[in-house]
C-alpha cells in the first residue's frame, strides 16, 4: 500500500552513510543525505539504526549496515572526557565545537548511547564490540546522577535549552538553566539505565546490572510521584525552580513550602513519553489516549501535534535554529508516541497513528518527491528541510507493524 514510499526510504538509506577520517575514526550515520551531510548527531544516529534495521529484516540482508551503526557509538565514546560528557554532534566541518573548552557549559549527549549500544548488540548478536566499553558507558549515564539530578525529586534535568532535541519545547526553552525535569530527558534517562543494566547481564555483570535496575526503578517512581497531575489525568514535566527552604527564615517560618517542584501543566507531545518509556501503570495510560485524540488538541489529519493547538504558544512556522516544536508533525513524535500505543496493548489507537503517518510521508513522495524534516498536522504540507531522511524512515517499522510482519524495536 506504500510501496513508493517504502523504497524511497530504502534506496536513501546507504546515502546517509559516512566513512571514517578527521576526528571520526569510525565510518558513521549522518541524519541526511544532503543536509547535515557531515555531521553525527546523538540521537539522530539511533534512530535512524532502528530503521536500517527494519530494511534489512526486511530485504533479508542482516549487518548491512553494522560497520557504520556501531562507529556512530564508538566515534561518540571517543570524545568522552573523564567526567562522562560528550559532544551532541561530532562534525569535520565544524557546525558545533567538539573541543571540551567548547562543549562543557552545553548539554550533554542524550541518554540513548547504551540504547543505541543494545540495540545494535540484540540486533547482530555480538557483545564483544562494546565489551571493552561498558565502563565508559557506566561513566556517561553516571555524569547524570552525578551532576544533573535534583536532590529534592531525583528528576534528572537539562542544564540549559541548547540542543535538547525538541528545541523550543515551552517546558525547556528559555528558562533558566538547571530549572527544567523533562519528561523528554527523564524518559530517555530510565530506559538509558535498563539498556545499560542488560548489556552489563550480557558480559555476566551481574552486580553492576542489578545497581542500574535500581537506579531506573527509582528514576520510573520519581516520575510517577512528581510529574502525575490526578487532577488533569496527565503526565507534564516540572519546574524545579524554586528556592531552598531556610528553617530560621522568619517570613516563611511558619509554612515553608513542603513541595518539591511544580507541574508545568502545557500540553505537549512530550507528556505521552511515560508511555514509550514503560513509565505509565496502565491505568495512567489509558487515560492519556483521550487527551492524544482530542482533534482541538493534538490530533491532526497527520499525527499528533508536538504542542495542543489549544496552547497561546502553538504556530506552524518554519523555523531552523531552532527547528520548530510548537505544533508541527515530527516523524520521531509520531513515532515515539505509536510505539508508546504499542506498549499498553492500546493497538486500536496505534493503527490509526502509524497510518496516518505513512499516509503523510507518502502524500509527500507524491507531491515533492522528497521528505521534509516537520509538516503541517492538517494539511500535510511539508514545512521545513526537504530531502531529510532520519527518523522519517522509522515509517519502515510502522508499515512491518500494520501489516503484522516482523517488526524492529528500539531497546
Amino acid at each position: 500500500m506504500w510501496d513508493e514510499l517504502q523504497q524511497y526510504v530504502k534506496n536513501n538509506l546507504s546515502r546517509m552513510q559516512r566513512e571514517a577520517g578527521g576526528i571520526l575514526k569510525y565510518p558513521y550515520i549522518v541524519p541526511g543525505s544532503a543536509n547535515y551531510s557531515g555531521t553525527l548527531w546523538d540521537w539522530d544516529s539511533w534512530w535512524t539504526c532502528v530503521a536500517m534495521g527494519q530494511a534489512e529484516t526486511d530485504e533479508g540482508e542482516a549487518g548491512r549496515y553494522l560497520p557504520y551503526e556501531q562507529g556512530c557509538v564508538l566515534n561518540f565514546l571517543d570524545h568522552m572526557d573523564a567526567s562522562g560528557k560528550i559532544p551532541i554532534t561530532l562534525s569535520n566541518s565544524h557546525f558545533y565545537p567538539e573541543r571540551e573548552a567548547d562543549y562543557c557549559g552545553r548539554n550533554n549527549h542524550k541518554p540513548c548511547l547504551a540504547q543505541h549500544a543494545a540495540f545494535i548488540t540484540r540486533k547482530c548478536g555480538d557483545l564483544e564490540w562494546i565489551r571493552p566499553h561498558l565502563q565508559e558507558l557506566e561513566t556517561f549515564a553516571g555524569w547524570f546522577l552525578i551532576h544533573a539530578t535534583h536532590a529534592e525529586t531525583g528528576l534528572a534535568y537539562w542544564e540549559n535549552d541548547f540542543a535538547v532535541g525538541v528545541d523550543n519545547e515551552p517546558v525547556v526553552y528559555f528558562r533558566p538553566a538547571a530549572s527544567s525535569g523533562a519528561l523528554y530527558l527523564n524518559c530517555l534517562l530510565y530506559r538509558e539505565e535498563l539498556a545499560l543494566a542488560w548489556l552489563l547481564e550480557e558480559a555476566g555483570e551481574t552486580e553492576r546490572a542489578a545497581r542500574w535496575r535500581k537506579i531506573a526503578g527509582e528514576l520510573a517512581e520519581a516520575v510517577r510521584t512528581h510529574c502525575w497531575d490526578d487532577r488533569d489525568h496527565s503526565f507534564y514535566s516540572v519546574d524545579l525552580n524554586l528556592l531552598p527552604v531556610h528553617p530560621d527564615q522568619w517570613l516563611h517560618h511558619e509554612e515553608p513550602r513542603f513541595w518539591p517542584c511544580l507541574l508545568m501543566r502545557y500540553d505537549t507531545w512530550t507528556n505521552f513519553l511515560p508511555l514509550w518509556a514503560g513509565i505509565a501503570t496502565p491505568e495512567q495510560a489509558g487515560m492519556m489516549l483521550k487527551h492524544l485524540q482530542d482533534p482541538a488538541r493534538f490530533m491532526g489529519k497527520y499525527g499528533v501535534r508536538t504542542l495542543s493547538a489549544g496552547e497561546k504558544m502553538y504556530n506552524l512556522r518554519a523555523t531552523n535554529n531552532p527547528s520548530n516544536w510548537l505544533g508541527p508533525v515530527w516523524g520521531i513524535s509520531n513515532y515515539m508516541v505509536f510505539r508508546g500505543l504499542v506498549r499498553y496493548g492500546l493497538d486500536g489507537a496505534a493503527e490509526d497513528l502509524a497510518r496516518r503517518t505513512a499516509d503523510l510521508l507518502q502524500r509527500d513522495i507524491e507531491t515533492t518527491g522528497t521528505l521534509h524534516e516537520f509538516y503541517d498536522p492538517d494539511t500535510g504540507t511539508g514545512i521545513r528541510t526537504p530531502d531529510f531522511q532520519n527518523w522519517n524512515c522509522l515509517v519502515l517499522n510502522m508499515i512491518a507493524w500494520l501489516e503484522g510482519r516482523e517488526c524492529t524495536e528500539e531497546y
